[in-house]
């Protein structure tokens, strides 16, 4: 029997991704990817560094680099992508085709409060709360279009989150 896909965690920064997905790798015993720290681990800068020296296309350029490599990965991984994953059509098709996608969608206020000041996002100004707002709208339809489910995570704890997703996730590699 074919191994289960792999679980690709999408969504805003804050929602969740990285902690549910360790939860749901350790209940899983399969190996967790945080396409960020990944990223920060090869090229030994934090991505706000990344952001600051080389610009938002740069870091792009490795992320999707990143998630290429995870995607041809003949085991199953549990991988948590960055917010902004979405934003390139070639990364949206290539997670449809090799993972299973769940978008952890939360509110903004959800999001506020877990992100608190937003000193270690580059995307994040003056004004936290106003920029979740704006890259939230930009961003909806592009994981909608991505995801193969979605789970509400406001009222969730995120073992709770890795318990639904271990429960919706199918079984066979088709994915569609």
């Amino acid at each position: 029997m074919a191994s289960r896909p792999h679980v690709a965690l999408i969504g805003m920064m804050g929602s969740g991704k990285s902690t549910a997905g360790f939860w749901l790798a350790q209940s899983e015993g399969l190996r967790f990817v945080d396409l960020d720290a990944a990223i920060e681990e090869r090229h030994g800068r934090s991505v706000s560094e990344i952001f600051k020296a080389d610009g938002e296309e740069r870091f792009r350029d490795m992320e999707q680099s990143e998630l290429d490599g995870c995607m041809t990965s003949a085991q199953p991984l549990i991988v948590s992508c960055g917010g902004g994953v979405v934003l390139r059509a070639g990364n949206r098709a290539l997670l449809r085709q090799r993972a299973w996608v769940c978008w952890l969608r939360a509110s903004i206020e959800t999001l506020t409060r877990r992100i608190r000041t937003g000193n270690s996002r580059p995307l994040l100004g003056e004004n936290p709360v106003a920029d979740l707002i704006q890259i939230s709208d930009a961003r909806a339809a592009l994981y909608a279009e991505t995801a193969h489910r979605v789970i509400d995570v406001d009222s969730l704890e995120a073992s709770q989150v890795a318990e639904r997703i271990k429960h919706i996730w199918p079984h066979q590699p088709s994915l569609r």
